[in-house]
C-alpha cells in the first residue's frame, strides 16, 4: 500500500480520535481506514494505539510514528502536484470486477474502445458473479448492478438495468402463454442462484405484483441463463441487454409486456474519492460518459422501447 497515504490516514486517525472520525474527514471507507491503520503497524512492528470503547490513544511507539508521519506529509505538500495528463501519456493499471453478463453485453465495447484512447494504460478485467471485497481483493473499480449498495463504499450512478421475461419459441409451442405473474407458477422457470423458488417482482400502473417462481434449473450467472434460455429449457428473467438481440431475431419472446420487473441500477463502486489516482478517476469520468452517449448501449435502449 502507498505509505505516503497510510501515513495520512493514521495523522486523520490521530487528530479525529477514532477510525469512524477518520473515515468521515478522508471520505473513505471504515474498512480502509483499518486496513491503512494495520499496514501502519505492521510496518513498524509494534502497536500503534491503544483501543478503547470510548476512544484511541497513542501508544509511546505510536507517538514516535506520529511525529514523523506529520514530518512525511509535510515534505510531501512541498513536492508539486502530478499534473493532468492527456491521453497519450496517461499510463496506470486499473483493476475491474464486473459479472459475466455486463462484460460481455457492454464492457468488452466500452473498455475496447477506451484501450484505443489510451494507449498506455492497462486493464484487468475480473469476471466473475460474486460480489468481491474490493479491498481484501485488491480491485480498483466494481461494475455492480443492484438495489442495494453496500454504505462503506462509493458509487456513482452509470444507468440502469432493464430486465424481461422470455422464453423460446420451442418451450411456448403447445402452452398457454402467460397473462398475469401468477400465470408464472403453473410453468418451469429458471431460477438465479439458488435452486428452489425465486420470488419475481413486477409493476403495473403503479401496482407492485409479486410471485415465487420455481424450476429444476437454477444457476448463478445469468448468461447461462439466457443460453438455457434459447434452448428451450423455460421461461427466465434476463437483463434486457443480454437478450435483445434474441428478441428482435425472433429466437425468444417476451413474456408479460405489460408487466415491468423491476429495474437495478448499474453503478461504479470504488472505496473512496480522497486524492483517488488519475487513472482510476479517468476511467471512472469515461464509462460514466460511455453509458450516456455510446451509440452500442443506446441502440439496446432503443430496442427495449420499440
Amino acid at each position: 500500500m502507498d505509505r505516503l497515504k497510510a501515513a495520512e490516514v493514521f495523522i486523520t486517525i490521530v487528530e479525529q480520535g477514532s477510525l469512524s472520525g477518520a473515515a468521515e474527514k478522508l471520505d473513505m471507507s471504515r474498512a480502509m481506514v483499518t486496513r491503512y491503520l494495520s499496514e501502519m503497524e505492521q510496518w513498524a512492528g509494534v502497536r500503534l494505539l491503544n483501543r478503547t470503547t470510548r476512544k484511541l490513544s497513542l501508544t509511546s511507539a505510536g507517538e514516535g510514528v506520529y511525529q514523523q508521519s506529520l514530518q512525511l506529509n509535510a515534505i510531501s505538500q512541498m513536492v508539486p502536484v502530478q499534473q493532468e495528463l492527456d491521453a497519450k501519456a496517461l499510463s496506470g493499471l486499473v483493476r475491474i470486477s464486473c459479472s459475466q453478463s455486463i462484460a460481455q453485453s457492454a464492457l468488452s465495447v466500452a473498455i475496447s474502445e477506451f484501450m484505443k484512447l489510451y494507449p498506455n494504460m492497462a486493464i484487468d478485467m475480473q469476471i466473475s458473479n460474486k460480489s468481491v471485497n474490493l479491498i481484501e481483493e485488491r480491485i480498483d473499480l466494481a461494475i455492480r448492478i443492484t438495489n442495494q449498495l453496500e454504505p462503506s463504499l462509493i458509487a456513482k450512478p452509470l444507468s440502469t438495468c432493464h430486465s424481461v421475461i422470455c422464453a423460446s419459441p420451442d418451450f411456448l409451442k403447445g402452452k398457454k402463454q402467460p397473462e398475469k405473474p401468477e400465470d408464472l407458477v403453473l410453468l418451469d422457470c429458471l431460477t438465479y442462484n439458488f435452486f428452489g423458488r425465486s420470488l419475481w417482482v413486477f409493476e403495473k400502473a403503479g401496482m407492485q405484483h409479486s410471485v415465487l417462481v420455481d424450476g429444476r434449473l437454477s444457476a448463478n450467472e445469468s448468461v447461462f441463463l439466457a443460453e438455457a434460455t434459447l434452448q428451450g429449457a423455460g421461461i427466465s428473467m434476463q437483463p434486457y441487454y443480454s437478450v435483445a438481440n434474441h428478441l428482435a431475431s425472433g429466437e425468444l419472446v417476451q413474456l408479460l409486456p405489460e408487466y415491468t420487473p423491476m429495474p437495478l441500477g448499474i453503478y461504479a463502486v470504488y472505496t473512496s474519492r480522497q486524492k483517488m489516482p488519475t487513472a482510476l478517476r479517468v476511467v471512472i469520468d469515461y464509462l460514466a460518459n460511455w453509458f450516456e452517449t455510446s451509440p452500442h448501449w443506446h441502440l439496446l435502449m432503443q430496442q427495449r422501447g420499440s
